[in-house]
């Protein structure tokens, strides 16, 4: 069990920070609520204290005796402030001291999150980002802000990530340090696919595959975490949009390839991680096919689906990074790495994520384990984890491979 200070700053997001409160909770860790005074304008101190079992207090004057200024911040193994406002903000980064959460995060040595929330306006102030900049220079993490719907009427950049967003990336840094979500991607544009495609029979049935997107979305959500700039090209995939990312929606595996195509222009890093149909029906029918009917097929020819991976590899053009992904099973001709490295010098990409899929695994689960294969021969296991913490994983073994800088 771990312990996490959960700070809630005064923006009209608080209302969130019960959700998020209560995924830390049913994940089994001890969480102690540190609100500012603002933040109890829109919720009430008993509904902390309710959903966390500890007691909620704003101020350094409560509970003298404990020395709450200091020790929560010192026994805490996590802190996550949710909303972050701008003035909240601003004063951690000049170092206040005025109320419990402010005092708190100075005394904090372990890992800080913070999850903005304000008006775009705000946010793109020149001061915010100073702000920002000089918390993550001192080791803060700084997560981006979602995009979407704001207070009234207003839309942009500013809205507070999705609960679930935050606690899967707090998941990452308990596991792992913050290190997890280094800003080892800062500037880069990345292109990731993810799903899998539905090849129409007819207008009900498809030739498909299993693949939820849950690792790709892990792999976009990370990325994003760490600084990138994110394009999630999303296969069937039936889950909500990461935070901070670009979702391109595709069907067929046609339509993946010519929206992957066009986004990775300029890209530094293309990740495939969907799953392609190898194959397609030869004929889509216009009408469904009845069981009795003249119409029905004997037999269902199919049609080889073009190679996205392979063209992306002799289309990418220098100091971009191709990452491939292999679900694979043993079979008499080779186990699982023995098919994946062939697949790797077959393809031509820079770097192979590898998923043992035989007896169900990986497909639709909460938690995944890959090796990783690059083309010089070097081999990582990333052993089992939720899929966020495998692709934080995998984007410590990608990111050190990126030539120069953004602006190179």
């Amino acid at each position: 069990m771990s312990r996490i200070v959960l700070g809630v700053s005064g923006g009209v997001a608080a209302y969130k920070a019960a959700l998020l409160l209560r995924a830390f909770t049913e994940a089994g860790h001890d969480v102690r609520v540190v609100p500012t005074p603002g933040a109890l304008h829109f919720v009430g101190a008993a509904t902390f204290e309710a959903l966390s079992g500890n007691p909620v207090t704003t101020d350094v004057w409560s509970d003298v005796h404990e020395v709450a200024h200091v020790r929560i911040g010192q026994k805490a193994d996590l802190v996550v402030v949710a909303p972050a406002t701008a003035d909240l903000l601003a004063r951690a980064a000049h170092g206040r001291a005025d109320d419990l959460l402010t005092a708190t995060l100075l005394t904090a040595s372990c890992p800080v999150v913070f999850a903005p929330a304000m008006h775009t306006e705000m946010w793109l102030h020149p001061a915010t980002q100073e702000h920002v900049a000089t918390l993550r220079r001192r080791g803060a993490i700084v997560l981006p802000p979602a995009v979407g719907r704001l207070t009234g009427p207003d839309s942009g950049p500013g809205r507070l990530p999705e609960p679930a967003d935050i606690a899967a990336l707090a998941s990452v840094v308990l596991a792992s340090g913050a290190s997890a979500l280094a800003r080892d991607l800062d500037g880069r544009r990345n292109v990731i696919s993810a799903g899998g495609t539905r090849e129409p029979l007819d207008p009900v049935r498809f030739l498909g595959n299993r693949s939820s997107g849950k690792q790709g979305g892990a792999l976009a959500r990370v990325a994003a975490a760490r600084g990138a700039d994110v394009v999630l090209v999303a296969a069937n995939v039936d889950l909500p949009a990461p935070f901070g990312v670009r979702v391109v929606p595709v069907g067929t595996a046609e339509e993946l390839r010519t929206a992957t195509l066009a986004e990775s222009s300029g890209a530094d890093v293309v990740v495939m991680s969907a799953a392609v149909a190898d194959f397609r029906p030869e004929h889509e029918a216009a009408a469904k096919l009845k069981k009795g009917s003249a119409a029905e097929p004997s037999a269902v020819p199919l049609v080889r689906n073009p190679d996205v991976l392979a063209e992306l590899v002799t289309k990418s053009v220098p100091g971009q990074l191709v990452v491939g992904f292999a679900a694979e099973t043993g079979d008499d001709d080779g186990d699982v790495l023995s098919h994946a490295r062939a697949k790797l010098a077959r393809k031509g990409c820079d770097v192979l994520v590898v998923n043992d899929v035989s007896a169900g695994k990986v497909f639709g689960l909460e938690e995944n384990a890959v090796v990783v294969l690059t083309a010089d021969g070097g081999v990582s296991e990333v052993p089992p984890g939720s899929k966020d913490g495998v692709a934080a994983a995998i984007w410590t073994a990608v990111a050190p491979r990126l030539g120069g800088g953004p602006e190179a």
